[in-house]
């Protein structure tokens, strides 16, 4: 009987032993399943569940779209959601639509790339212009500023070139590379002198069209646009409606609009010959000046760097751009050697589009990536909204030293702010406070402290924060101004 029992429960030990490797093993397979779209999806849903990233998304690999989709909402007013046909405007990354057109011209003998600008522009001044080229206006190479003779907002190409056009250079053309939208700018304005019509006609005609890419256009503020987005700033913690001036004014540095799945067909089309020989694609392609602020080369309209993949040590050549405006950025990122291409658009001032391109190009080449770390400011908000401020203080404090938080000053004294400016000084007191035990070696959260407890009457510790924050950064006036008020 002991050794019956013995042998039944060697059987079952078998069994079992079997059922867990059995288990575990299909365990594992349907994590290696997860697909590069699975992947994608879980890493940016984080970056838009953490308010870093609002706007539209699509990767390709290896030429064909694995993931696209939108998150956030294209307008908060109305809660209407992004999609991937929701149109952003894209700003700096109309450089390299102008740089192709200037190419076009270049192919059909129209233009000369290194020639004297004032060969096509007879009435631009001629101390500047006989030194400048159409390829140092390309590369930014051309010693031109962006310093505008005044304020005023125009949307005419000569009145725009007029700003600038006898400005002195900043350097000799050719010395050095210097981002330059006014650069761009005179490139717009020497396509229109050239083919006669404007720079608007002659992007639908030689690049939109042919390509079907009939949801981009050039942005003007007063038409209305159907799907169009609404760009929005960013101010402690609260979103804003941009000022909607005539962005238009961009003009070829920056005025076009579009959406991911139009820039998908552009991105295409850039590996073909179809809208320029070879030998001049080459060129825009080309390392032509060095960008030290980058650590990459400027080509024409395409910054081309190296950048990590996921990360590891490893990099990648890529070519893109990125592009900034009034409540709008977006980062286009090609890569050449797998024919890959990640495209961002976000309709808010700032988002996390490195960082999630750096991701996904892991994700991509089958390597390990970062996940975003939580913002615990955030974390700290929502639990005080359920809780109570003093829960949420507890919180802050239990989570502030584990890896996947991150703390950031700015982002704890925007809390406080946002509590501060809806009438809650008491609270924001508190996170103040916080803020001061957490950076007790930074200026801004005694500031921010002694501001809260003015409000709360209690000035003899409003000036002994003050003094402190003075005593970190003596050049703080804001501290000095209060001081004296409070002293008298």
């Amino acid at each position: 009987m002991k050794t019956n029992n013995h042998i039944s429960k060697s059987i079952f030990l078998i069994i079992f032993l079997l059922f867990s490797i059995l288990n575990t093993s299909c365990g594992q397979n349907k994590i290696s399943k997860q697909t590069k779209s699975d992947k994608i999806n879980e890493l940016v849903s984080l970056y838009a569940d953490y308010e870093e990233f609002n706007g539209s998304v699509l990767v390709v690999n290896k030429g064909k779209v694995i993931y696209k989709k939108g998150f956030g909402l294209a307008n908060m007013e109305w809660d209407i959601p992004n999609q991937t046909d929701t149109k952003f405007q894209i700003a700096s990354i109309t450089k390299q639509f102008t740089a192709m057109l200037i190419m076009q011209l270049v192919a059909e003998n129209k233009l000369d790339l290194h020639k004297p600008i004032t060969t096509y522009l007879p009435d631009y001044p001629k101390e500047n212009g006989n030194q400048i080229t159409i390829h140092h206006l390309l590369t930014h190479s051309s010693g031109l500023g962006d310093g505008l003779n005044d304020d005023k907002k125009y949307n005419n190409p000569k009145d725009m070139v007029h700003q600038f056009a006898e400005v002195p250079l900043k350097f000799n053309p050719g010395e050095r590379f210097s981002y330059s939208n006014g650069g761009y700018t005179l490139l717009g304005h020497i396509i229109e002198t050239i083919t006669d019509k404007s720079y608007e006609e002659v992007l639908k005609d030689k690049i939109f069209t042919p390509l079907n890419m009939k949801n981009s256009g050039y942005y003007r503020h007063r038409p209305i646009i159907k799907n169009m987005s609404s760009g929005y700033n960013k101010s402690w913690g609260e979103y804003s409606d941009i000022d909607y001036s005539d962005e238009s004014t961009a003009y070829a540095a920056g005025a076009i609009y579009s959406i991911v799945e139009d820039l998908f067909l552009w991105d295409q089309t850039l590996n073909t010959e179809d809208l320029l020989p070879k030998k001049y694609m080459d060129l825009i392609f080309k390392k032509h000046i060095a960008d030290l602020n980058d650590g990459g080369y400027y080509g024409y309209g395409w910054e081309l760097i190296k950048k990590p993949i996921g990360n590891t040590n490893n990099t990648i050549e890529t070519i893109g751009h990125t592009g900034v405006i009034s409540g709008y950025c977006a980062l286009f990122t090609k890569i050449p050697s797998s024919n890959s291409t990640i495209i961002f658009l976000n309709n808010t001032r700032r988002a996390f589009l490195n960082a999630m391109t750096t991701a996904i190009t892991g994700i991509l080449n089958d390597k390990p990536y970062n996940f975003p770390l939580k913002p615990l400011a955030m974390f700290m908000t929502k639990t005080a909204e359920k809780e109570g401020i003093d829960k949420g203080i507890l919180f802050y404090k239990e989570h502030k030293d584990l890896n996947d938080y991150y703390v950031s000053e700015q982002e704890l004294i925007v809390a406080g702010y946002r509590l501060l400016h809806a009438g809650n000084a008491e609270d924001a007191a508190k996170v103040f406070k916080l803020c001061t035990e957490v950076f007790p070696n930074k200026d801004n959260p005694y500031d921010s402290y002694a501001e809260a407890l003015m409000e709360l009457g209690k000035n003899d510790k409003a000036i002994k924060n003050y003094k402190k924050s003075l005593e970190l950064n003596p050049n703080n006036n804001n501290a000095r101004k209060m001081l004296k008020k409070l002293e008298k």
